[in-house]
């Protein structure tokens, strides 16, 4: 089933006094680019958190935002920094004495000061907090692929109505094809009854034309690229229906089919054909930005 690379995901869980967040936002990318924002106390568990996010969404580039907040006693401790302390406090005096100003800074006013007062986080259990978080990330996560498989099954359906269109196309061009052979042998004909005086045409060869309609027919002939496109059709449309990643597979594939398109266009020698190229090609290009879109 194709996936998009585009979602979104969040989650809340609480543990007790604990509460976590994780937000996931994800956008195209060729490869698994995945950028976090958490708090210090989750830095052990980066790695593992990376991972586990690249192994369940494969390709995109993904931004997550995590956030924690822990109610638990003693989950925060207060560091007073009392050497700066001391030398803000005797700077103060030294500026009282020297301008004869009281002395009013008391320690509330003092513990304002930068870098007095620091937080930092108490001992934590490692094992239960990425455990928690796991559990909170794997719902994000959820939710994300939730989505991106809506997203990726609208724009299969999409990508299959145009394979459908260029089918359609391709087939008109199967149509047209032996006509323009025709309509050369034709216009060759009546250019040499022009040419030529009627007590001369006997003289003609007829072997002649005959063997110049051949030429212009090998060189114009667009057989192979027809039948090679109604294959790459058909498997479009089941690479799509694949319950796999299939995003570098139909890249790939609308590469084949830009090829053959391209070298009808080139041989085509009629106005019919190459208007017909010409819009195949425009839907090429619109499945093509669709494409880099899927997982």
């Amino acid at each position: 089933m194709a996936h998009s690379m585009t979602g979104f995901g969040r989650s809340e869980k609480f543990f007790d006094s604990r509460r976590y967040s994780v937000e996931i936002k994800s956008v195209n990318s060729r490869f698994c680019d995945v950028n976090i924002r958490m708090p210090k106390v989750f830095n052990f568990a980066d790695a593992r958190i990376r991972k586990l996010i690249s192994d369940t969404l494969v390709r995109g580039k993904v931004d997550v935002f995590i956030s924690f907040d822990d109610d638990t006693e003693g989950s925060s401790e207060v560091i007073v920094n009392t050497s700066l302390v001391k030398a803000y406090s005797d700077a103060v005096a030294n500026i009282a004495s020297l301008t004869g100003r009281a002395d009013d800074v008391n320690a509330s006013r003092l513990a304002i000061f930068p870098d007095v007062l620091t937080t930092r986080q108490g001992q934590v259990d490692e094992d239960q907090i990425y455990s928690e978080l796991e559990q909170t990330a794997i719902e994000a996560l959820q939710g994300m692929q939730e989505m991106r498989a809506v997203e990726g099954a609208n724009l299969a359906a999409d990508i299959i109505g145009k394979i459908g269109e260029l089918e359609t196309l391709r087939d008109e061009i199967d149509v047209r094809a032996p006509k323009v052979v025709e309509e050369y042998k034709t216009r060759l004909s009546d250019r040499i009854d022009e040419l030529l005086a009627d007590n001369n045409k006997a003289f003609y060869d007829e072997a002649r034309l005959a063997a110049e309609v051949a030429v212009f027919a090998d060189k114009c002939a667009i057989d192979e690229e027809l039948k090679r496109l109604l294959s790459h059709f058909s498997q479009g449309r089941r690479i799509l229906t694949e319950d796999a990643l299939v995003g570098k597979k139909m890249d790939f594939l609308i590469q084949e089919i830009n090829r053959e398109t391209n070298t009808i266009g080139s041989k085509a020698n009629d106005l019919e054909i190459t208007n017909r190229v010409l819009l195949m090609k425009n839907i090429i290009e619109a499945m093509r930005e669709q494409i880099q879109n899927l997982v």
